[in-house]
């Protein structure tokens, strides 16, 4: 996990409004670190209006369908200390995943690995240094 998340690509003291805004962040996050090209932001929204991508614990895994706008595998870690709320759950945590084949499926086991680890995804719910967050993901 530890090969496709940078420590620019955390950020944990974000805040925003909606769902929407919530997976915007992500989206431009992945843009701003050159693992995307934009119209994946516009890809994970799309990804969400056909199914939620809450998976419990207060965390959140927006992602897009666009093959074609991912430049490299990556995952970016954005935390909502307010919260947001997801179609009725209050979400903390998300993150966001640009993974070119079948890659987003072994990202999406890893990190279900990690977030079925209550102490695990605690921390990763609470922390305010991003140092915590690479230490829980690697």
């Amino acid at each position: 996990m530890r090969d496709v998340l940078e420590r620019r690509a955390v950020l944990l003291h974000e805040h925003a409004d909606t769902r929407e805004e919530a997976i915007r962040r992500c989206g431009r996050l992945l843009v701003e670190t050159g693992a995307v090209a934009e119209p994946y932001v516009e890809a994970m929204l799309e990804r969400e209006r056909s199914i939620s991508t809450y998976v419990g614990e207060g965390v959140a895994i927006p992602h897009g369908v666009d093959r074609e706008a991912i430049l490299r595998d990556a995952i970016c870690v954005v935390r909502f200390p307010d919260g947001v709320d997801w179609d009725g759950e209050h979400v903390t945590l998300c993150v966001g995943i640009a993974a070119r084949g079948d890659g987003h499926i072994a990202l999406l086991a890893e990190l279900a690995e990690i977030l079925l680890d209550p102490g695990r995804a605690r921390a990763l719910r609470e922390a305010s240094e991003v140092e915590t967050v690479m230490k829980e993901l690697s």
